[in-house]
């Protein structure tokens, strides 16, 4: 027997946040984000919620334990910016019960459907700018920083229960070279005869330095399948949340005419100090995150992108070769450059020139409903 209970209070959305931390405790490769820093992404202080509206759910059994959860999600900007009515769920995680699926699933499909919504996506934790979809391959690498994990049995579930394919997003690997490859050089030297400069992000300029990020992110993404703008409150918090990991050689802004134009973002894998962290922020975890942040040499590229005016002028090139410098100096073996959309061929290309292999793929599901 399956219950469905609403999470509306501070302890039953801990429950919610700390779930998975039980249902992966023996999987080595799960890294949890920090339980701390997660109440405060549910809270009234993310931004997100000025236009987004969210419930939380656990599933439990006979015994009242919890063997699941879902999030149904209506995000006005998203019905309103791609004039389509879709809402989604996010952080569904469950046992291995097709059973318990249905129920969660069913749940959340009844807030959307009842808000008038006609399709069901997800997952998205709580946008395309944040964790989306389910990991499909790729399970003999551990996740890096801010990128989804689960077990195969979830693809299953989703089929079980009415779900297809609505979009494949692409992770690729870059096993570093001792030089770049002289395409990316010549590319780079096109865009500097082109009036084209560079800033690595300064820490010091921190809030100079977003402001320019904010003035290319929105322009540089628009076209993305599933983008939806960020507010300036929204940019805020997420730079908040970056700024201490953020390398200040491996985040680099490109310039012409003194006028922001470009963006590339790589940041450490933090995924091999959360591996040891479990989710707790205490003095014996701190201690663990110190030990191990020393350890890691390998990172995500998690932003890339310029304005559509200034696509195919070589400012890929430009800010690949800044930010490979970062790279070097930290001794860095691999960089993961995720997620790319199945059908962004643009930048697939890009990733075939720096020479990255396609190592892990993430599926997001929808229907009708």
């Amino acid at each position: 027997m399956v219950k469905i209970i609403e999470a509306t209070d501070k302890k039953s959305i801990k429950d919610f946040i700390k779930f998975p931390i039980r249902l992966y405790k023996d999987d080595p490769f799960y890294a949890p984000q920090l339980t701390h820093d997660l109440l405060k992404d549910f809270s009234p202080i993310n931004p997100l919620f000025k236009h987004t509206h969210a419930r939380y759910y656990l599933a439990t059994n006979e015994k009242d334990v919890i063997i699941g959860r879902i999030a149904s999600i209506i995000n006005k900007r998203h019905i309103e910016f791609h004039q389509e009515n879709a809402g989604f769920f996010g952080f569904l995680d469950c046992v291995n019960d097709s059973e318990v699926a249905s129920a969660l699933l069913n749940r959340a499909k009844d807030d959307l459907k009842g808000a008038g919504l006609e399709i069901m996506r997800g997952p998205m934790n709580f946008s395309t700018n944040e964790e989306c979809g389910f990991l499909l391959e790729g399970y003999d690498t551990p996740p890096m920083l801010m990128t989804p994990y689960n077990p195969p049995y979830y693809h299953d579930l989703m089929s079980v229960t009415g779900f297809q394919k609505a979009k494949e997003l692409y992770g690729y690997i870059v096993d570093i070279p001792e030089n770049l490859p002289e395409k990316v050089i010549r590319v780079a030297n096109i865009a500097e005869k082109r009036g084209i400069t560079v800033k690595a992000f300064d820490k010091n300029k921190f809030d100079e330095h977003l402001e320019a990020f904010k003035e290319v992110y929105n322009s540089a993404w628009e076209k993305n399948w599933g983008f939806i703008p960020l507010t300036d409150n929204e940019l805020n918090y997420l730079g908040k949340k970056l700024k201490p990991i953020v390398v200040p050689d491996m985040s680099v802004i490109a310039y012409h005419n003194d006028l922001p134009v470009g963006f590339i973002g790589i940041f450490p894998d933090f995924n091999i100090v959360l591996r040891q962290m479990k989710g707790s922020l205490n003095p014996l975890s701190i201690i663990k995150a110190i030990i191990y942040y020393k350890k890691i040499r390998q990172g995500r590229l998690l932003l890339l992108g310029a304005k559509k005016e200034y696509r195919n002028k070589g400012i890929d090139g430009i800010l690949f070769r800044e930010a490979f410098k970062g790279v070097k100096r930290l001794k860095y073996n691999k960089v993961e450059f995720s997620w790319v959309l199945e059908d962004n061929y643009a930048v697939r290309q890009l990733t075939d020139m720096i020479g990255g292999k396609l190592y892990k793929k993430y599926r997001i599901y929808e229907k009708n409903i």
